[in-house]
Order: C-alpha cells, then structure tokens, then sequence
C-alpha cells in the first residue's frame, strides 16, 4: 500500500499544488486547514507521515508538531518554516519535529523528505515488533537459528526434512555464518537423546587431534599414564560436528573414512574395536572440491561427509535477518550486562541495514555487546554503533533480490540509480549530472520521460 500523508496548512492552493504533485508520484494524501482538525484526524485515521506549516491560526505548527509527537510518537512530522529561518527550525526540532524545510519548497525535496520519514516510520515499527517477538520467544524454526529471508528459508527446509534422519551433513559458507549454530539446530531437531559434540579440525596438530577423536588405551604414547575415551565415543548416541574439516591434515583423512564407513572406532594402541552411534556433521569455510584438485583433501571422504549439503549465506546477502538477529543479540547482551537496553532507535537499524557485515553474523554479534556495553539509554542509537558502521559507504551496486522474476532491466536499473543519486544530493540536478557523468540537459531529458521534471510548490 502506498503511504498516507496529512498535509496541514492553511493555505489552500498550495495544498491543493502538494496533493496533485504527491498523487502523482504515489502517496495518499489527506488534507487539513487547521491544526486542531487534523489532531481529530489523527485520532481516527492512520497516517504514516505528517507535513505541517509553523503559522497557521489558532494552533500553531510547533505545538502541533508537540501533540502529535506526544500522542502518536511513531507519526513523523515535518514542519515547513520561513526560508532562512534557523530559530524557527531548531525550535520546531525541539518540538518533536522529525525534520524542517524551508518554504517555498521544491516538491522533489518534499518528496524526498516524504521518502525519508516513511523509511524511518516502518523502520521503528519493525524494531519494535522486532523487541516483542524477541520477548515473547521469538519465531524461529529452528533453536538459536533466525530466517527471515528467502535464503534462509531454503536452507531450513532442507533441514526440516533431514534432521531426523541419520544422513551425514555437510554445512558450507564464510568464517562467521553461524555454521555451528545451524549444527546444534539440527541435533536439537533430530531428537537423538545423545550429545552434541563439536571439536575444530584445524585448531590441534594431526597427533593430538586423532588421540581427541578417537581415544587412546593406556601407554598408547609417553604422556598416555591412563586410558581416554575419544569424541566419537562421547558423542555416541548423539551427533558430532567436524568443524572446519577442510583443514583436517591429509594423513588422518583416510582414519576418518574408515570409522564414517565401518561406524566402529579403535582407540590409539588399544586392539579391540567398538561400535558406535554417531550422527556426523562437518562444515568448513573452504571450497573443498578446490582442495580436492590440489590433493588437499580426500574424494571418497568429501563425498561419504557431502549426502546433505547446507550453504549458508553471508549475512550481506540475507538482509532480512539483520535486524531479527540484532535484537536478539541486543537482549542477550543486555541481560548478561544487567542493563535495561530495550531495543534500537529507527537511525541505528539503519546503519545495520547499509553495512556489508564481511564479519557476518559474529561481527553482527560483537557489534551489539559493544553497543550494549557502551550506551548510556535503554535504547541503542547511531552514536552507540562502531566508527566502521557509521562511516559504511558501499563500494558496489547491490541487487536486492532473490527470486529471478524480481530481476529489472537495464533502463530500470538507469533510472532507480540516477534517483537514488538525486535523494543523495537533495534534488541538486546540476551536482548530479556532474556525479552521473552527463550533460544537464540530458538528465532533464530523462527525468522529463520517467514523469519526475515537476515544477516547484511553493
């Protein structure tokens, strides 16, 4: 649904200019001659954003703007003042004002403020659904794992459908995607009554990494005074996560397939064998077919751990988990500091929208324990985010979808970015053909073709 404005302002003509030009480029718009009408508005009507002159009868626009911003604080209002007037703006800040334009006003800066304020407006609101479902327990599928996207709704329903299963799985994707955790979500689903086990391949040398996994009998080596039980024994009845396989060191590999293959394990210098019962979960961050081609790693063992394959994407690519997962964080951090931080301010979510995360979801994780461990509110804002947050600028052209029928063409594609470079620079036309590389003329041309070449309201 396109978005509701209330425009307020005594003057006639100029509401009627805003209503036709707004129409037009796709709001709702609602009108009042008075401030006092549109308070009753207000209260019968919803309305996602609120534009106010400062001088009006009877009621004027700064203890208007102070109404609604006590009575209906989700409701951004901008307030059109004086041009020049910076008293008039910073009182109407004051006020509850959620940003001021000068008059007479550009209809594209309107629109741009308009854009901006409803952006801010379903922001808070998703944060503050956000907070309730994180109270309330959340929703997620799986335990510990969040899937508000497209991407991640795939990935769980595989999972789904072989979590109860005994099929060896391989999870896949950069350092950072919560592989682990995707681990435990599946021992959790897959109702086997033994542990969960998890022992990191590349973090112990090949000696002692095969005397973790699979135990040793007394005197087995010069350190060996008393006989250990192995991983694969410990987790027995349960499930154990090969973590970074692709760094398990090439002479234990084949050890590995011969227990994956015969599900029996020999300690290190014992001379029995014993049966085990062990669900195997691997995951690495490596491309191990690559390895596979420089004899890195073992075919047949890839293929045996590989039935199940699970690619979890970066965090950049699955936007619609960032701010789920923020709050979540949010709240864990908060509880383990004993401080009362609720949620995030509308300006924080933003810039955790815009940043790439290339740490993905640990980074995401770190980020809201520093916020949580630094703020000085019970809500987050934007000065409470690291220096590398606030000052993100991507450096590439993001698409925005996944499904292949929201692909646009290249004359959509034109036309998207050269608006967006406007919004940018304030609907400055002569800095954004010098920013686009073009002629003036021939972004006037091309705004006069989209329907955007408007005259100015004021």
């Amino acid at each position: 649904m396109s978005a509701r404005v209330l425009v307020v302002d005594d003057d006639v003509s100029f509401t009627a200019t805003l209503e036709l030009g707004l129409s037009q480029r796709g709001y709702q718009v609602v009108t009042a001659q008075r401030a006092e009408a549109a308070l009753t508005q207000l209260s019968s009507e919803d309305v996602d954003v609120v534009l106010t002159d400062i001088n009006m009868p009877g009621l004027g626009g700064l203890e208007f703007a102070a109404r609604v911003a006590t009575s209906h604080p989700d409701t951004p209002v901008i307030v059109l003042t004086g041009f020049g007037s910076f008293e008039a703006a910073v009182a109407a800040i004051r006020a509850g004002a959620w940003d001021f334009l000068s008059k007479p006003a550009k209809l594209d800066a309107i629109a741009i403020a308009l854009e901006r304020a409803v952006r801010h407006r379903a922001l808070r609101r998703e944060v503050q659904r956000l907070r309730l479902e994180v109270s309330a327990g959340g929703k997620a599928q799986l335990q510990g794992v969040i899937a508000a996207s497209t991407a991640m709704q795939k990935v769980l329903d595989v999972v789904t459908r072989v979590a109860t299963t005994q099929t060896s799985i391989l999870i896949t994707g950069e350092s950072g995607t919560g592989k682990e955790v995707m681990a435990r979500a599946i021992h959790e689903r897959s109702g086997r009554r033994g542990p969960f086990v998890a022992v990191n391949c590349a973090a112990m040398p090949e000696a002692l990494l095969e005397s973790e996994l699979f135990g040793h009998a007394r005197g087995a080596f010069t350190d060996a005074r008393e006989a250990r039980v192995g991983l694969f024994t410990e987790a027995n009845g349960g499930t154990l996560l090969l973590d970074e396989i692709g760094d398990m060191p090439l002479g234990l590999q084949p050890k590995l397939l011969r227990v994956l293959q015969e599900r029996v394990v020999r300690p290190l210098g014992a001379r029995g064998e014993h049966p085990i019962d062990v669900r195997i979960i691997a995951s690495t961050h490596r491309d191990l077919e690559a390895r596979i081609e420089s004899g890195g790693f073992r075919e047949d063992l890839y293929f045996r751990l590989n039935v199940v394959s699970l690619h979890l994407p970066p965090l950049r690519e699955r936007t619609a988990d960032v701010l789920p997962m923020a709050q979540r964080f949010l709240a864990q951090a908060s509880a383990r500091a004993g401080k009362a931080v609720k949620g995030l301010s509308a300006g924080a979510a933003e810039k955790l929208l815009a940043y790439d995360w290339p740490g993905n979801v640990r980074e995401l994780s770190n980020c809201m324990e520093r916020a949580v461990a630094l703020t000085r509110y019970d809500e987050l804002g934007v000065d409470d985010l690291p220096e590398k947050v606030l000052n993100h600028r991507p450096t590439r052209v993001v698409l925005e979808v996944e499904d292949p029928s929201e692909f646009i063409t290249l004359e959509e594609l034109e036309k998207r970015y050269t608006l967006k470079v406007l919004e940018a620079l304030k609907g400055n036309k002569a800095q954004a053909a010098r920013t686009l590389g073009i002629e003036r003329k021939t972004l006037y041309r091309k705004l006069e073709a989209w329907g955007r070449a408007e005259p100015e309201a004021s």
